[in-house]
């Protein structure tokens, strides 16, 4: 975050709000929690901050109400002004715990149902809003990014939609491909990697882990992730290694085409605590493959970091692949919707990131490069000084 000497020299570009989807309550008031702390501690500091008008408030979160017609149609409604305000609107589109009826009968809110309700919020806000922004830790459609033979580019018209709308900038976390960004590119499009926080969490699981170069490896389940991968190695000075996956493109299985083999490159890793990495877990499949091949060439420990711990086929495959030893814990974010049932696993690790976005959002609120944000190095390093790599975690608290 910035200092707070260079905050006093930009104002805010105007008083913050907060709109949020259904399903999205705890995330978003997380974050405001984390705001109010923020500027209440800086208020203590810069006598001045108290003057801006509504910089200090018990709350940033803006008054709206979500509801369905009986036919399933959807409308949005602000309860409160947002004339002149930064207006933030968070959306959780893999939510699907949510629920409407449509002629009676229960349906599931899905990426489309919540795409169409973040419209309908900034069309209820016609164009009062100094500035809008979207907050989709999740980028809806990110895995239709590019096109292959006769198919949709679903992320690539949603994001020139948003820019079409007004949005000035779409937040989000861990993107499937960053490079979506070119749909839109007069726009700011701003992608956060939660490397830090995974670090974290890992070594708070693990305080034995021995984080030196003949003790431990970073694994990357696909040549996609490697991005994630490399990055994370470098930091620690640790070996990489990478599955390719082999697929049979003479078919298509539930929209994909299947995975034949995954094969490994890279150095040994018999004896290492391995950490595999990647963006989501969606059926698991591969992840399970790729640990179940780890282990087999005699890895020590393995652990599992995603950013969104999706689970669509359900819990069972990762149960038992816990009971069989094949990975020792699993650590994913809180930016999207998690089973309950997955909070009460033994193998089960949150990587809290609710107090990063709030230094987001506040740092977008006053205009600022959020570079300084985005790039966690110093924090890793800082946080690295305090451990003792060849026995885990001592001083971090």
């Amino acid at each position: 975050m910035a200092s707070t000497a260079e905050q006093e020299k930009i104002l805010p570009v105007a008083p913050l709000k907060i709109a949020y989807l259904n399903g999205c309550e705890d995330m978003a008031k997380a974050v405001n929690n984390s705001l109010v702390k923020m500027r209440k501690a800086k208020a203590l500091q810069d006598k001045d901050a108290s003057k801006i008008r509504g910089y200090i408030e018990p709350s940033y979160l803006l008054d709206t109400k979500l509801s369905r017609y009986g036919t399933g149609e959807g409308k949005a409604k602000l309860l409160e002004s947002v004339r002149g305000a930064d207006l933030y609107i968070l959306a959780d589109v893999t939510n699907w715990s949510v629920t409407y009826k449509v002629c009676g009968q229960e349906n599931h809110m899905s990426p489309d149902n919540y795409y169409q309700d973040i419209k309908r919020i900034i069309s209820a806000a016609n164009g009062k809003a100094q500035r809008i922004s979207v907050i989709m830790p999740f980028l809806y459609e990110s895995r239709q990014h590019k096109r292959t033979g006769r198919e949709s580019l679903d992320c690539a018209m949603a994001l020139k939609e948003l820019s079409d709308y007004g949005v000035q900038n779409v937040i989000t976390f861990d993107a499937h491909d960053p490079s979506v960004v070119s749909a839109a590119p007069l726009r700011s499009f701003d992608n956060f990697m939660p490397t830090y926080q995974f670090l974290r969490a890992l070594t708070k699981a693990a305080p034995d882990l021995n984080l030196t170069h003949d003790h431990f490896m970073v694994i990357s389940p696909d040549e996609g992730a490697m991005n994630r991968a490399v990055y994370f190695s470098n930091i620690l000075g640790a070996d990489i290694g990478m599955f390719y996956k082999r697929r049979d493109y003479s078919r298509v299985v539930n929209g994909k085409n299947p995975i034949v083999a995954h094969e490994f490159l890279g150095d040994s890793v018999e004896g290492k605590d391995c950490v595999v990495i990647d963006d989501m877990i969606s059926s698991g499949g591969s992840m399970l493959d790729v640990c179940k091949q780890i282990k087999a060439r005699g890895a020590k420990r393995i652990f599992i970091c995603t950013t969104f711990a999706l689970f669509t086929d359900g819990f069972q495959k990762f149960d038992e692949a816990y009971e069989q030893g094949l990975f020792t814990n699993l650590i994913s974010t809180n930016l999207c919707y998690r089973n309950p049932e997955l909070l009460e696993k033994p193998y089960y690790v949150t990587a809290n990131m609710f107090k990063y976005m709030a230094s987001i959002v506040d740092t977008l609120n006053h205009d600022m490069s959020v570079e300084h944000v985005k790039s966690t190095t110093h924090k890793i390093t800082k946080m690295l000084q305090k451990i003792d790599r060849s026995s885990g975690y001592s001083e971090l608290v």
